[in-house]
């Protein structure tokens, strides 16, 4: 009789297929009195960004628009117009590179918006607002994330350049500062993606949206040509394109030819971008059901 006694006490423990020193671990845990410590807005933002990677880490596609797209712009864009537009393909990179990085950089940012969308459409972003944490730390997080995704389309398409004879005049401080200028108006470019991941329905939708505003911002812009060239209503667009702002900060960066004032357009176009967006967009983001 013990012996069927045995089985049946141990059912009994298990339940619900928990053994029982399991089950009084999981009951220490909940009956505890001290509980963990409420993550700060700092740690809970990098936590989240560090979410943005992983999702890198599982999809290695994504990883291609880092790679493949500059690679892509610059021996297409050289080899194919520089002859014609510059006289020769060197003298046309040394133009269009910076523009190429700017150009290669802001596309990447319409996957902020999409990200967001996507944890909307699965179901992930109820969960994450359930969280006791900071709010806006979710789609902080998100953007530092990204930013790391541009920092290295920006090595990416800068290896390149020097590869087939890119010289930047500014030496290496130029080039770097111009990737920081770049980071920074990159950064505050995604609130708007993020806006619009929140107001969406799918994440298709979120894509095409942003390339229907990006690609005339894009190329209506002083990436490729001089706007001198252009007709004069087109000029006057060209010339508070905010994208033309950043590729004119750049390209001076890179060519020691930068001057303060068209870096503090840059910043204040920035900084208008955060002002304007992130209140509607951490508004939206409490708001959505």
């Amino acid at each position: 009789m013990s012996t069927n006694t045995a089985p049946q006490q141990q059912t009994a423990e298990r339940g619900d297929g928990t053994n029982g020193s399991g089950r009084v671990a999981v009951r220490d845990v909940l009956i505890a009195g001290d509980r963990p410590t409420r993550p700060g807005p700092v740690s809970a933002s990098l936590t989240f960004g560090w979410r943005a990677l992983l999702k890198i880490k599982h999809v290695p596609e994504q990883i291609f628009d880092v790679t493949i797209f500059p690679i892509m712009f610059i021996l297409m864009f050289t080899y194919l117009f520089g002859g014609a537009l510059a006289g020769s393909t060197g003298e046309y990179l040394q133009f269009v590179l910076p523009g190429i990085l700017v150009q290669s950089v802001v596309f990447i940012t319409v996957y902020t918006g999409f990200g967001l969308n996507t944890d909307i459409s699965k179901g992930i972003f109820d969960r994450i607002r359930t969280l006791p944490v900071w709010q806006p730390t979710a789609v902080v997080g998100a953007l530092l994330g990204d930013t790391v995704r541009y920092t290295l389309a920006s090595i990416m398409t800068i290896t390149v350049g020097l590869i087939l004879g890119f010289r930047p005049d500014g030496g290496v401080i130029g080039v770097v500062m111009g990737v920081l200028v770049l980071l920074v108006f990159s950064f505050s470019l995604s609130w708007v993606w993020t806006m619009l991941g929140l107001i969406l329905r799918t994440p298709s939708s979120v894509m095409g949206v942003s390339m229907m505003i990006l690609f005339p911002l894009t190329f209506a812009s002083n990436i490729f040509v001089d706007p001198t060239t252009m007709p004069s209503w087109l000029e006057a667009f060209v010339g508070v394109n905010p994208v033309t702002t950043t590729v004119t900060a750049v390209r001076g960066f890179m060519h020691a030819t930068v001057t303060p004032a068209e870096i503090v357009r840059v910043l204040i176009t920035s900084a208008a971008f955060v002002v304007v967006f992130a209140p509607i967009t951490m508004y939206l983001y409490r708001r959505k059901r």
